[in-house]
C-alpha cells in the first residue's frame, strides 16, 4: 500500500523538524543533465522531500546507460525525462515533477527560471561552461551546484565540495575527465551526486559552508 501524502510528511516532519521540512517541501530544484550524475542528484533530492524538481535533458536511455545511471532495463529507449520521472514517483509519488526534453543552450534556459538551485550534471565540458557562466550572468541570486571530476577508480575520498563562490558549489576531485583512461564508473560518480544533492540540502538549511 502506497502511503498517504500525509504519513510521509510526518515520517518527514519527525526527520527534519517542522521548520526545515517546510524549507525543503516549498523548494524548487533545477537538474540539468539526466545521466549518472543528474539521476542520482534527483533521487537523492526527492528522497529527502525537494517539493519539485525541474528535470532537463533531450537524451534517450540507452543499454549502454544502465551500468551507471538511474535507469532499468525496460526503459531503453525511453525519453530520460520520462523514464526518470517514472523511477522518481516509484519512491516520492507526490513529488511534482516538469519535464524538458530539450538540449539547454544559452537562448532556451526559460525552464530554470523557476529553481532556486540549479544542479548542473551535463558531460560535457562545454554545456558545463555554457550554463556556469550564463546562471551567474542571468540569476545572481540563484544558487549552482556543479560537478567535475568523478572518474575512474581513484579513491572514493578525493570526492569533496568546495564553495568557489557565495553561490557557486564544485564538486568532485576537480581532476578526473569521464572520457580518458577507464571512463565513469557508478560508485564514483554516485559519490559525487550525494556531494551535489548534499549541498542543496544544505544550502536549504541555510548551511552555506562546506
Amino acid at each position: 500500500m502506497i502511503p498517504t501524502k500525509e504519513e510521509l510528511q510526518k515520517a518527514l516532519e519527525q526527520r527534519y523538524g517542522a521548520a526545515l521540512y517546510r524549507r525543503i517541501a516549498e523548494a524548487a530544484v533545477a537538474v540539468c543533465g539526466l545521466g549518472g550524475l543528474g539521476s542520482h542528484i534527483a533521487m537523492a533530492l526527492a528522497r529527502a522531500g525537494v517539493g519539485r524538481l525541474i528535470l532537463v535533458d533531450y537524451d534517450r536511455v540507452e543499454a549502454g546507460n544502465l551500468h551507471r545511471q538511474l535507469y532499468t532495463a525496460e526503459q531503453v529507449g525511453w525519453l530520460k525525462t520520462e523514464a526518470l520521472a517514472e523511477v522518481l514517483k516509484a519512491a516520492a509519488p507526490y513529488l511534482a515533477i516538469e519535464k524538458h526534453a530539450l538540449r539547454l543552450t544559452a537562448q532556451n534556459l526559460e525552464p530554470l527560471s523557476g529553481a532556486g538551485i540549479i544542479c548542473e550534471a551535463f558531460d560535457c565540458p562545454e554545456a558545463k561552461a555554457m550554463l556556469v557562466n550564463q546562471v551567474a550572468e542571468r540569476w545572481p541570486e540563484k544558487y549552482l551546484i556543479s560537478g567535475s571530476g568523478m572518474a575512474g577508480l581513484g579513491s572514493a575520498n578525493s570526492i569533496r565540495t568546495r564553495r568557489i563562490t557565495p553561490r557557486f558549489y564544485l564538486c568532485g576531485d576537480g581532476v578526473s575527465e569521464g572520457g580518458s583512461g577507464m571512463g565513469l564508473v557508478s560508485s564514483r560518480v554516485m559519490l559525487c551526486a550525494a556531494h551535489q544533492a548534499h549541498a542543496a540540502l544544505r544550502i536549504l538549511a541555510g548551511e552555506f559552508d562546506v
